[in-house]
């Protein structure tokens, strides 16, 4: 092991004035120069793999233990250009960095055919330390490995799953208060629907069992955004839905609510619904617009929904997501949206230009809410939006790296830690601000 050196930056930032609803693109915010922050970045110091990038993805935990450790879920360079072979970068307290690979049942490191968008790595810790990574399947049986205690090799566990031989993509997963694990993934590969399936690891037992099918309907396929669990375990899920059987293009951004002490499912005024839910009953926080269709063309260019992450202020939901309207220009937008009057309110954070599909929110005590999202060009790339009287400013997140993708999680001692690949050279950095 070695350790890298932290390199703390200062950087100026761009102030883009954000509207408070859909606007059209002559409304855009404009850039400025405005006042600095600091954020300690560092690079990983093992190679990542060009393929290492998505937006649905979770590749991100921490743990407060003698300090606060971070574990990065990474697509390493496989053995020929078009394969990659999954790793844990872990990074302890002192700044020191140690690497996981995860092996097969021969004990060799796991190698997987590339595929942008569905072949990354999703991560999270137990209660009892144990880490649980979900990995390269698009429409595979399940490729899951975990350690058996803390410290100990990441190895071949797929067996103890449910759903054998299932068809899973798109899995997400994140740690309770208590230390179980829920996991939301899509599953199936029919051509007529594809639902999206709860999932818990009861960390007592150690033991997956499923929780429900959340979210289901003929010609419709379910694409799982994020999961969070809040202080009283209650677990808050986000989602898309597209024509059957699947496109790069998405509609009726979702939210929904599970309760494990009663087993009930809730939208986020609290009513009681029905599993699965369809796009008739779920709660919808970005309803359709003027010209949105639902098509399975890659090359749609109308009204769609592309990314979306969760975070919540208690056990209230709070979300961003990028939104392509129909007088966007072709962009698409970064809204932030919470439940208000039996719906949901929206705001625009960003409407300057493109973003790529890579989104982060989190909570902060003095901020509030901090929306990070990625431009789709210039040098500084990745940006934290603020809020303050219905305006939002943006600063760079990370000066001085080309990141093209990021992923967020919070540390329980407030910090946002940023996980971002810049896939054009190969390389992954860590931040904290």
């Amino acid at each position: 092991m070695r350790r890298p050196t932290a390199r703390a930056y200062a950087a100026s930032t761009a102030a883009l004035a954000a509207l408070l609803t859909l606007v059209p693109a002559a409304q855009a915010d404009s850039t400025d120069v405005t006042a600095a922050a600091t954020t300690v970045i560092e690079k990983v110091p093992y190679a990542m793999d060009s393929s290492n990038q998505a937006a649905w993805w979770t590749p991100v935990a921490t743990y407060k233990g003698r300090g606060q450790y971070t574990y990065f879920a990474f697509n390493e360079p496989g053995s020929t250009a078009a394969t990659h072979r999954p790793a844990i970068a872990r990074r302890d307290p002192d700044g020191v960095w140690s690497r996981l690979p995860l092996l097969d049942k021969s004990g060799q490191q796991a190698e997987f055919p590339d595929d942008n968008g569905h072949n990354q790595p999703s991560v999270a810790r137990d209660g009892s330390g144990r880490l649980h990574v979900f990995t390269s399947m698009h429409a595979d049986a399940w490729r899951y490995f975990r350690t058996e205690a803390p410290g100990g090799d990441v190895t071949d566990h797929a067996a103890e799953l449910p759903d054998q031989g299932e068809a899973i993509t798109y899995p997400v997963v994140t740690t309770a208060p208590n230390g179980d694990l829920y996991l939301a993934a899509r599953v199936g590969a029919g051509s007529d629907q594809r639902p999206g399936r709860l999932y818990r690891w009861d960390n007592a037992a150690a033991r997956w069992s499923v929780v429900a099918t959340f979210a289901g309907a003929l010609n419709r396929s379910v694409y799982p955004d994020d999961l969070t669990v809040d202080a009283t375990g209650r677990v808050h899920l986000l989602y898309e839905w597209a024509k059957a059987p699947a496109t790069a293009f998405r509609h009726q951004l979702s939210y929904l609510r599970y309760d494990p002490a009663t087993g009930a499912f809730t939208d986020s005024a609290g009513a009681a619904v029905t599993t699965p839910v369809t796009p008739g009953t779920s709660d919808v926080i970005q309803e359709l617009t003027t010209g949105e269709e639902w098509s399975i063309d890659n090359a749609y260019t109308g009204p769609a929904v592309q990314s979306a992450k969760l975070t919540l202020d208690g056990s209230t939901p709070k979300v961003a997501y990028r939104y392509r309207s129909a007088d966007s220009g072709g962009n698409f937008r970064v809204y932030y949206a919470y439940p208000s009057g039996g719906g949901w309110a929206r705001q625009t954070v960003y409407a300057g230009g493109q973003t790529a599909a890579a989104l982060g929110i989190t909570w902060d005590e003095t901020d509030a809410k901090r929306v990070y999202y990625v431009t789709g060009s210039g040098t500084d790339r990745v940006f934290a939006a603020t809020e303050s009287g219905g305006t939002w400013t943006s600063q760079s997140a990370a000066p001085g790296v080309s990141a093209d993708r990021l992923a967020v999680r919070r540390d329980s001692d407030g910090d946002d830690v940023l996980y971002l690949p810049d896939t054009a050279r190969n390389s992954l950095y860590y931040a904290r601000r």
